[in-house]
């Protein structure tokens, strides 16, 4: 990335000079979430080749965006994670993905789900959440045929914690599909009126719906 530049003496150009180049802020997505392996973010990232992401890594090792360290025994792997530098491109991606969002219409049969994507998006559907009253647990279960995974989110007064796995114990549980947690992370749609159409549906508890409702206020993260 570093032979790449628009010449330009410009806040944006130079932006652009670090972390412009094709997939580079899907891997800072990706780590947004904790430390990955090379090969997690293969993983995470069809399409890119072994060569490219090498590339990339170094570039944003270079730019200050990533750090590289190992991990102590017995696991000794090396593993890629974010810098203060680069947890500061958190407000850019999240605005990015609203304004994405906005106009991203029905997923195609040749469209993969990336599960940090989802993972995301769940933190900032329950946004609204956090600061207000006692911490809450929620089973969210994402499930449709081309994707189906169980995350547990944790919602207290320092924020949302979301982990890939069922939650140990969950306050409430609840079913949708990726096009609704979306939706409802990018502002396009209400709790409420996603609960109400049925794409969100409470597992459980009948006064689940409510409880989710009061705590979100029946707001969009």
């Amino acid at each position: 990335m570093a032979e790449r530049t628009y010449r330009q003496y410009c806040p944006v150009a130079h932006a652009l000079d670090l972390i412009g180049d094709r997939w580079v802020l899907l891997i800072v997505r990706d780590l947004f979430l904790g430390p990955k392996r090379f090969t997690d973010l293969r993983e995470g990232l069809p399409g890119i080749g072994t060569n490219v992401l090498t590339d990339r890594l170094k570039g944003l090792e270079r730019a200050g965006v990533i750090g590289r360290r190992t991990l102590p025994p017995p696991a000794a792997s090396a593993v890629y994670e974010l810098t203060e530098r680069g947890r500061e491109l958190e407000a850019p991606i999240v605005a990015l993905a609203r304004w994405g969002g906005r106009s991203l219409g029905p997923r195609l049969p040749e469209q993969s789900v990336s599960v940090d994507s989802v993972m995301l998006a769940l933190r900032a559907a329950f946004a609204a959440a956090s600061g207000h009253g006692a911490p809450v647990v929620y089973e969210a279960r994402v499930a449709e045929p081309a994707f189906d995974a169980v995350f547990a989110v944790r919602v207290d007064d320092d924020g949302v914690e979301v982990i890939r796995g069922p939650a140990v114990a969950a306050d409430v549980g609840l079913l949708t599909d990726v096009e609704t947690v979306y939706a409802v992370a990018n502002g396009r749609e209400l709790w409420r009126d996603a609960i109400e159409r049925g794409a969100v549906q409470i597992d459980g508890d009948p006064a689940g719906a409510a409880h989710l409702l009061d705590r979100l206020g029946g707001q969009a993260g």
